[in-house]
């Protein structure tokens, strides 16, 4: 029996609520609704940080931020990490990354010149469409020139102009100025030289390259969308024309400092158009990737995982894009697993699960050792619908000032100036209260402090001995 390959489909900023099959009737996901009837999805998967890099080094190592000492943007995962394409290379697994992987900071760097391997045999790189001279940009240069004055009005890093200033650095890329990350835009040029389009057609044809090979193979597709700015082609636009999309509900106490923010009802009505069409786009790009797997053959020996690194505001709590407080909607995202082995197909799993379960259950599924620094769980057993509910569910995520407890009840956070924060999960608008100061909320914070220190003593892995002395 063959060694199952792994196809890790790994989006930017999706919350957790933008699927059809999570119960959402606004937004349109017919491929990944379909994918989950053939898997299972985790309905409560918490990532261990709001924001990219800190996320997705997590993820891809199986442990938590404080221990790979990136609480923080902006910090280079080292070049010699242990990585899942690393562990899976060591098992004669060719292994791939074509798309976002955000393990350097982009901004600061010529990316015409190589790239750290991590493990990868196929390295195709771009951490954010069209404003860099990196993989996807060749590549439209290549096939569609007349498309590189329209890939660029994607996307403007601002801290990009400062480093091109500070260094001297003059290039020919035209990037937009006054961008706004959340007005609704229709992508200027042709759909097909998106870089979603890029992603997926790359993806197909190292596909297709392994499909005649034969090797097992470990490739990990970054998508951008539905990342900021919200940017989609006109035709995915056009499915929400005249669709029902109703604005969030917010607490009254917030009602007249989020007119005066500008977040009106309209104001969110018109970003979550944009928003649900970039899923859309990566929708149709998932069902084209299954399509592919099944005409090449692929599908029975192929485990597809479908996850995002982090979540998006989209207004709620009078924010946009990510980070701190962490609620729901940023610390909070689908995970669908389909493929070998996996039983009960359409099965939802409330329990709660954490991004730094991926790996150890990937290994699993793959049947691969599992080293022993991992810090999180295999969730092979209940994908094979054998284990039972766990009573101490719980999701950890943290930043370099601040450590959150996600329980099925209450989000606590401790700040590092010891501050406590704790919002009750069950209440109408609980997410946008702390009820840190209220009678009676000492014996639940003193519980979670508890489960949280202890937690953090149960995820330290020193580093082995090789003799008692």
């Amino acid at each position: 029996m063959p060694d199952p390959n792994l196809l890790l489909i790994y989006v930017d900023q999706m919350r957790f609520d933008a699927l059809g099959c999570a119960g959402n009737r606004e937004v349109l996901t017919p491929h990944l609704d379909a994918l989950a009837s053939q898997g299972v999805r985790f309905s409560h998967c918490f990532v261990q940080h709001p924001l990219c890099m800190p996320s997705r080094y997590s993820m891809l190592t199986g442990r938590y931020p404080s221990s790979l000492g990136v609480t923080h943007m902006g910090v280079p995962v080292p070049e010699d990490a242990e990585v899942l394409p690393r562990m899976l290379g060591r098992h004669g697994y060719a292994t791939a990354q074509i798309g976002k992987l955000h393990f350097l900071p982009h901004a600061n760097r010529d990316h015409r010149l190589p790239h750290p391997n991590y493990g990868f045999d196929h390295l195709e790189i771009s951490d954010e469409p069209g404003v860099y001279h990196d993989a996807y940009r060749a590549w439209v240069s290549r096939h569609h020139p007349e498309e590189l004055s329209h890939i660029a009005q994607v996307a403007h890093p601002p801290a990009l102009e400062r480093w091109c200033e500070v260094m001297a650095i003059q290039d020919s890329i035209e990037r937009p100025r006054d961008l706004d990350p959340y007005g609704t835009r229709a992508y200027p040029g042709r759909e097909e030289a998106t870089h979603t389009s890029w992603v997926t057609q790359r993806t197909e044809l190292y596909l297709e390259s392994r499909a005649a090979d034969r090797r097992p193979f470990c490739c990990i597709s970054g998508y951008y969308n539905p990342h900021s700015p919200l940017i989609a082609p006109q035709r995915f636009l056009d499915m929400y024309r005249g669709r029902v999309i109703e604005p969030w509900s917010f607490p009254p106490e917030l009602e007249a400092e989020r007119l005066a923010a500008g977040i009106t009802d309209e104001r969110i009505v018109q970003a979550k158009v944009g928003y649900y069409a970039m899923v859309s786009e990566v929708d149709e790009a998932v069902g084209q990737l299954v399509r592919t797997l099944d005409r090449l053959g692929l599908t029975d020996d192929t485990l597809v995982v479908f996850t995002s690194d982090h979540g998006e505001f989209l207004g709620e709590h009078l924010r946009w894009g990510k980070g701190y407080p962490a609620p729901d909607c940023v610390t909070r995202v689908p995970l669908i697993l389909a493929g070998p082995g996996i039983k009960g197909g359409g099965r939802h799993v409330d329990r709660l699960v954490e991004a730094v379960d991926l790996l150890p259950t990937v290994l699993d599924a793959l049947g691969k050792t599992r080293p022993p620094q991992l810090e999180g769980a295999s969730r092979w057993a209940t994908l094979q619908w054998l284990d039972s509910p766990c009573d101490d569910e719980f999701a950890l995520t943290e930043d370099i000032a601040w450590k959150a407890l996600r329980t099925p009840e209450h989000r606590y956070i401790l700040h590092r100036d010891g501050r406590e924060e704790l919002f009750d999960m069950r209440s109408p608008f609980g997410e946008y209260r702390d009820l840190s100061g209220h009678a009676g909320a000492a014996q639940t914070i003193s519980r979670l402090r508890h489960q949280l220190l202890t937690h953090l003593f149960e995820k330290e892995r020193a580093l082995p001995r090789t003799w008692p002395y």
